[in-house]
């Protein structure tokens, strides 16, 4: 399920940074940072017992998804990237702050969805990737929803 979740990641980006200053090859490897970036924060919460932050970021729980610390961080990360590709700083930072918000809420449809084919899209499946007692906790959590 990562691999769908990051390749989902990466094609939302280069969509949505499509028109920006740097080339479609400093965009693209900018994309791939970027997704990589999401998933290892959503690892971390996930591996660390923050499951709360990862199920209010997926679900529908009124919390706007540009205040979750995932989000914020993901923010940061992309800044930091697009600046190494050659973008300024400020435009880095505008950059970042219109395309994470919308790469997360575009996830957080999957997550969401009942169609067959997003079915792999769940928070079970994430907790299991970590092993040991997250599965338990995520199925205790599960309840929130």
């Amino acid at each position: 399920m990562l691999d769908q979740l990051k390749q989902m990641a990466i094609q939302k980006l280069q969509e949505k940074m499509g028109a920006n200053s740097l080339s479609s090859e400093a965009t693209s490897g900018a994309a791939e940072e970027g997704a990589s970036s999401l998933i290892d924060g959503l690892m971390e919460k996930v591996s660390s017992g923050d499951l709360s932050a990862v199920t209010s970021l997926f679900s529908n729980d009124g919390n706007a998804t540009e205040d979750s610390g995932i989000v914020q961080n993901l923010k940061g990360k992309l800044t930091e990237i697009l600046q190494e590709k050659g973008m300024s700083a400020s435009e880095a930072e505008a950059e970042a702050g219109n395309v994470a918000p919308g790469l997360v809420d575009s996830l957080k449809e999957k997550f969401l969805s009942n169609e067959a084919g997003d079915s792999a899209f769940s928070l079970e499946s994430l907790s299991g990737l970590v092993g040991g007692d997250a599965g338990d906790l995520l199925s205790k959590a599960k309840g929130l929803f």
